[in-house]
């Protein structure tokens, strides 16, 4: 007979496994360390551990740029048309629904009126979670509208810029875009009002080819991708390969074609102060 072949289990208590409800942290792809997700919401979605830049909700965007409660939408009621019939597994109506209601809002830019430091601005911001912030028709037309209201009414322009480029579904329309918003910032330089683009990651093709870099002072947030065609594209295209860092915001300021790289939570004082330089000093 085994000596502990009959061990009673004396113990009633069951411990229950606490879970851990899903959304509560986040690994950070830059530095792989996992960060609490509420920590990064209150940073303006920067890592608290390495400073890498998670993309900023368009809302969160329009309030770190504007006077608190000053910010009035314009040109609100302009919608997309299926010029081309396009056609796939979702016609460009449904693509475009979809997003709209994934989004809750109606196009990839949102363009208004507000205040930044007490200064009457221009203020327009793109977000690249609505089709990939593509240019097409609405895009550039509410871009047009803010820019020719803005040297109207004589203000400055912000433009935070996010692009994966022109909006394939409606073709010519789309590209015809990079003309209309060159021309209106043409206008705006030449009644002396300063516009400063904001390149967000990512910025890329027909939108960092006009609008996107046509700026008095070009602000990029750091490692933002900024380019026309994309590296891999460029590496295949060429056979050679890319130095460190190529297409990155810090590599663009190092060679010229960006004026400063400024974290995000220093982008608002910083506009401020630029705004101020240039609109006092004339």
């Amino acid at each position: 007979m085994a000596l502990f072949g009959n061990k009673k289990n004396y113990s009633t208590i069951t411990v229950k496994k606490r879970e851990v409800p899903d959304g509560l942290w986040m690994k950070c792809p830059s530095c792989n360390e996992i960060v609490y997700k509420k920590e990064v919401t209150a940073n303006l979605e920067v890592c608290t551990k390495c400073g890498h830049h998670f993309t900023l909700p368009r809302q969160a965007r329009i309030d770190l740029l504007s006077d608190a409660g000053t910010f009035q939408e314009w040109a609100s009621g302009i919608r997309s048309t299926d010029s081309l019939g396009f056609t796939g597994q979702q016609s460009y109506i449904e693509k475009l629904e979809a997003n709209q209601k994934k989004s809750g809002w109606d196009d990839a830019i949102t363009i208004g009126g507000c205040t930044l430091g007490g200064r009457d601005i221009g203020l327009g911001v793109m977000d690249f979670s609505f089709l990939g912030a593509s240019m097409g028709s609405v895009v550039g037309e509410r871009v047009t509208y803010l820019i020719e209201r803005s040297t109207k009414e004589g203000r400055p322009v912000l433009l935070s810029c996010a692009s994966g480029g022109a909006r394939m579904y409606e073709g010519l329309l789309s590209l015809m875009q990079m003309a209309k918003t060159s021309a209106a910032l043409a206008r705006h330089a030449a009644a002396s009002l300063p516009y400063i683009p904001i390149l967000t990651h990512p910025t890329m093709a027909g939108v960092m080819a006009s609008f996107a870099t046509l700026g008095d002072i070009i602000v990029a947030e750091p490692e933002a991708l900024i380019g026309f065609a994309g590296p891999r594209v460029i590496k295949e295209t060429t056979q050679q390969d890319l130095p460190p860092g190529f297409q990155r915001a810090e590599f663009l300021e190092k060679h010229g074609l960006i004026d400063m790289v400024v974290p995000r939570n220093e982008l608002r004082d910083r506009m401020i102060l630029v705004l101020q330089y240039l609109c006092d000093a004339q």
